[in-house]
């Protein structure tokens, strides 16, 4: 059974909001240095730090320690948007809840990066603001906009192998993201996906099929994974779902018909299922169907598997603008290694 470690189905900017800070903060815990790592690079600026600083012979008004050890303050003040609906108001007010920190932050947090107009209007709000009180402020505010993706590519940047723990939640939050479609250009995510001892079925019937009460996120491409390699990728074009003693599966997306050949392989995947000592009869399952997969081998060379899936973003990846042909793709990834490219 697959462990989520957040709320699904609901979209509302709230439950985005907790969800997001719920995986910082699982982040924090984990490994505070990683944690402002990442915070470091990605939000404050490379020319701050947060982190405790240690100090011989720091001299006061009236005395000199051995040594201080001290922290510098900051406040991070956060706007979520899932449509980006800024509202210049709205930002501008959220400025009053700074004070005295060290480092001030307003991030801005969007499935799209924040509109050129909207960030000009802002900066010019910001500018007159930390003009006008950088007295009382003694340091200015900042404006940080990013979006999901960048937020969890910046996330996966400072863990690795090793952090299993935390792994398994980062990837997990990644999927709420496509499942909550936070993330754009879902076309051209390729999601590898366990498949041991279906792999020749998958390939052979251009098919890959689980229990339909997984939840799945929106994406392009199907990477088959085994013995730390994807093994084969095909274009996705149509997610089935089939109840037991279904007579005619159809497209869950569009309700049309499937056609023959693709009602023969389902009904074949079913099959083999069944002569490898499991059955698909029991409960609902979602087939997903692909144009076909093209064999290659896209190695993981780092030590540890996948656990059940991992997504890629091949148009970042490969720097592609334009997605082309499956056959292509499977070609420019086949000797490469994920550390290569990611």
């Amino acid at each position: 059974m697959h462990i989520h470690y957040f709320q699904r189905y609901h979209s509302k900017e709230n439950v985005v909001t907790s969800n997001t800070m719920l995986m910082l903060a699982r982040l924090y815990n984990y490994n505070a240095d990683k944690f402002f790592t990442m915070i470091n690079a990605l939000i404050l600026g490379e020319d701050e730090t947060p982190e405790i600083t240690f100090n011989l012979q720091v001299a006061g008004d009236d005395s000199v320690p051995d040594a201080v050890i001290s922290q510098k303050s900051f406040k991070i003040v956060v706007e979520t948007k899932l449509y980006n609906q800024y509202g210049l108001d709205q930002l501008t007010n959220h400025l009053k809840q700074f004070a005295d920190e060290e480092i001030k932050v307003l991030l801005t947090i969007d499935p799209k990066p924040m509109k050129n107009k909207m960030l000009e209007d802002l900066a010019i709000k910001l500018a007159n603001y930390n003009t006008g009180r950088l007295a009382e402020l003694k340091t200015p505010v900042k404006h940080t906009n990013l979006t999901f993706e960048q937020l969890i590519k910046a996330m996966e940047d400072i863990v690795d192998d090793r952090d299993t723990e935390i792994i398994a939640v980062l990837d997990d939050f990644k999927a709420y993201c496509f499942d909550e479609r936070l993330i754009s250009d879902r076309e051209k995510w390729m999601r590898a996906v366990t498949a041991g001892r279906t792999l020749r079925d998958n390939i052979e019937l251009n098919l890959y099929y689980d229990d339909a009460a997984h939840s799945f996120s929106d994406h392009g491409y199907i990477g088959l994974y085994s013995n730390k390699s994807i093994r084969a990728v095909g274009r996705l074009e149509k997610t089935v779902v089939v109840n037991p003693g279904d007579e005619s599966p159809y497209n869950t997306e569009t309700g049309e018909a499937l056609t023959d050949f693709e009602s023969d392989n389902i009904r074949s995947a079913m099959k083999r299922a069944k002569e490898n000592g499991y059955s698909l009869d029991d409960v609902p399952h979602r087939f997903f169907l692909v144009d076909k997969f093209y064999a290659m081998d896209f190695r993981k060379a780092s030590k540890n598997p996948i656990q059940k899936s991992k997504f890629f973003n091949l148009g970042e990846m490969l720097g592609y603008e334009k997605m082309p042909d499956t056959a292509e793709i499977a070609k420019d990834l086949n000797g490469k290694t994920w550390e290569e490219l990611t």
